[in-house]
């Protein structure tokens, strides 16, 4: 194991360390980026933790509206499932972008900077978020179309045309997670 040897610089503002072989120019430093994987890797955590907590919400709050739908009409649970599905689809939007990202998260170096890190985290918190939005949506418009799909089962189409409505929020947001995420 090589051992590092630093050197403290102090300035008016800051105590900046050194790292042997590393330029005093703070530009030159904070381009480096020595915590820029961190935030890749914090991109990361976002995209996948958000989502997968949108989604389960989305999924628990679909499954009480079929739970109770489904006493006094059994023959629609099939046609009620659909919310739930759609719920669990916003984790996979999360899961696609945590491990997009994570491939391209590297150590830290001239070919890592900070701006790929900050760019990264933005993607996963973009995709997360919305996600977690899109979750929280689908359990909210999934219970309530399963409940009025009880009592009319032409509400069908209107709750799917709801359910892709909120769908698309997460996939918005996946979308915006791999264009920040490729910069």
């Amino acid at each position: 194991m090589r051992e590092c040897t630093y050197y403290l610089v102090s300035s008016l503002c800051s105590d900046i360390f050194v790292f042997e072989g590393m330029s005093l120019d703070p530009l030159v430093k904070a381009e480096q980026g020595l915590y820029a994987p961190f935030f890749g890797s914090l991109g990361v955590t976002a995209a996948m933790a958000f989502a997968a907590a949108g989604s389960a919400y989305g999924t628990a709050k679909a499954g009480t509206g079929i739970a109770s739908m489904a006493v006094a009409r059994p023959d629609l649970v099939m046609k009620a499932i659909i919310p739930v599905v759609m719920a669990g689809i916003v984790a996979i939007y999360g899961l696609v972008v945590a491990v997009i990202v994570s491939g391209k998260v590297e150590p830290a170096g001239a070919s890592y900077t900070i701006n790929s890190g900050f760019s990264q985290f933005a993607g996963g918190l973009v995709c997360g978020l919305c996600g977690l939005g899109a979750g929280y949506a689908i359990g909210i418009a999934g219970d309530a179309g399963v409940r009025a799909l009880s009592q009319q089962p032409r509400m069908f189409v209107g709750m799917i045309l709801i359910l892709i409505f909120a769908e698309v929020l997460g996939l918005y947001g996946m979308i915006v997670a791999l264009i920040l995420g490729a910069t």
